[in-house]
């Protein structure tokens, strides 16, 4: 076999042992030959001294050891890289850990996967020994439990459950997300007058829309469900004089959103309550906003969800559903294996059109739908390089493994923004009073 063979990853891994009888164990490249197709994009090197793939390729992706081989023969697809990658067993080479954007867009473009032949597929088997498949090594830490074990907190989204899935995306670390998100504390997307914003004022764009389109003014009163770290609150409160409740499932946001209320002389306006949306306040506000919040709630509690929201309007006020959503309705809800396991358990998504329906069939009024996909790219985009400036820092609060978690998840998603796989919308409606009355102007009354 030639080197340019081997390099490119068109030869086969031998089926029948050589004279003795002895089966030669395969390689990494081995491997890595029977379950692609065509030249590879990269480079990979395997913990045994074996490489294939050009010598010059601008990226090298390193399997570090058995148990990193393991992950990826037992879990196939992204669930078994990320077990690898967020352990250490596998690393990239020629990009940050904090933002492996570039790498990722190479490998989807241009790496070529293909199941082996069955007779290549039997010979990898035998050479790497059946227990590799039969006993694969323990999760990494940062992996959740997966669905079916989560029973045991409940069913899926109940309130138990909830609390539980929530805390494990949101409680790592406050400190981490001041580091990540910024000043703002903003786990949402940003909006983008031009591309040279920088995040602090995309965020605060963001929430002068969410305040534009719901009217407010001083005096009113908001509801923010699902607010994080009072965000939404503590501008309404401090730039237009609302009235503001926030609440949260996540016990770590509200402590910091408090205490950012206190610190900011904020405490007779706005206020953040470790509380399920579901037992909010049962009177009625000028306003509500979810920014960020229906991607947890599930899309079969869709009609629950939104009458809950509508009966805490008075007639006439308006509601602000911000939300990632699916590029078109027939997508499936759930999200894939790493997601589900390592930043959103239980989270599902649906397409615009059902969140529309589901608004109209709880007796609101939709008036304005906007999508600000192209903005959640940018946001990403500016979180990675936050993550990046403060990589040694991250890594001391919550440990490398969390810190490529979230450097893997927020490049994949940036990259899911660009190419429409997913969305952001804006969808506003207002809760009508008797005989059609809502208040809502001829023409929209805030500014883009």
């Amino acid at each position: 076999m030639s080197l340019t063979e081997r390099e490119q990853g068109t030869a086969s891994v031998p089926s029948t042992p050589p004279a003795g009888g002895r089966r030669p164990v395969p390689t990494v490249a081995d491997v890595v030959r029977a379950v692609t197709a065509g030249p590879l994009p990269v480079r990979i090197t395997g913990y045994d001294g074996s490489a294939v793939g050009p010598a010059d390729a601008g990226f090298t992706l390193s399997i570090r050891s058995e148990r990193g081989l393991s992950y990826l023969l037992t879990a196939p697809g992204d669930l078994g890289m990320a077990r690898a990658y967020v352990s250490g067993d596998l690393t990239l080479h020629g990009v940050h850990l904090g933002d492996p954007y570039e790498a990722l867009r190479v490998l989807k473009d241009e790496l070529r996967l293909r199941p082996p032949a069955l007779a290549d597929g039997l010979a990898l088997v035998r050479g790497l020994g059946w227990e590799r498949l039969l006993l694969p090594p323990p999760p990494p830490p940062q992996e959740a439990a997966p669905r079916w074990k989560r029973m045991m907190n409940g069913l899926r989204h109940s309130r138990s459950r909830d609390s539980t899935v929530i805390s494990h995306h949101y409680d790592v670390s406050n400190a981490f997300y001041e580091r990540v998100l910024g000043p703002s504390m903003t786990y949402t997307c940003a909006v983008f007058r031009d591309t040279d914003d920088t995040l602090e004022q995309a965020q605060a764009a963001k929430y002068d829309l969410a305040a534009g389109k719901l009217a407010l003014k001083a005096g009113m009163r908001l509801l923010d469900v699902g607010c994080g770290w009072g965000g939404m609150v503590r501008h309404a409160a401090r730039e237009y004089g609302v009235q503001a409740l926030g609440v949260t499932l996540s016990k770590a946001q509200a402590q910091w959103a408090q205490a950012a209320i206190e610190r900011e002389g904020l405490a007779d306006l706005a206020e953040v309550r470790y509380l399920d949306y579901r037992d909010a306040p049962r009177e009625h506000f000028d306003a509500v906003s979810s920014i960020g919040l229906t991607e947890h709630i599930g899309v079969r509690n869709y009609p629950d969800y939104f009458r809950t929201l509508r009966d805490r309007l008075r007639p006439g006020g308006r509601l602000l559903n911000h939300c990632i959503t699916r590029a078109h309705n027939r997508a499936p809800h759930r999200s894939g294996a790493f997601i589900d396991r390592y930043v959103f358990p239980d989270g599902e998504l649906a397409g615009p059109g059902r969140l529309i329906s589901e608004l109209h069939d709880a007796g609101l009024e939709v008036h304005h739908e906007e999508n600000l996909r192209q903005h959640y790219a940018l946001t990403l985009a500016a979180w990675c390089r936050n993550l990046v400036t403060h990589w040694d820092e991250c890594v001391a609060e919550v440990g490398e493994g969390t810190a490529r978690v979230w450097g893997l998840y927020m490049a994949g998603s940036r990259m899911a923004f660009e190419r429409n796989d997913i969305q952001l919308h804006q969808v506003l409606a207002t809760r009508n009073g008797p005989a059609g009355v809502n208040g809502y102007p001829l023409r929209p009354d805030w500014t883009a």
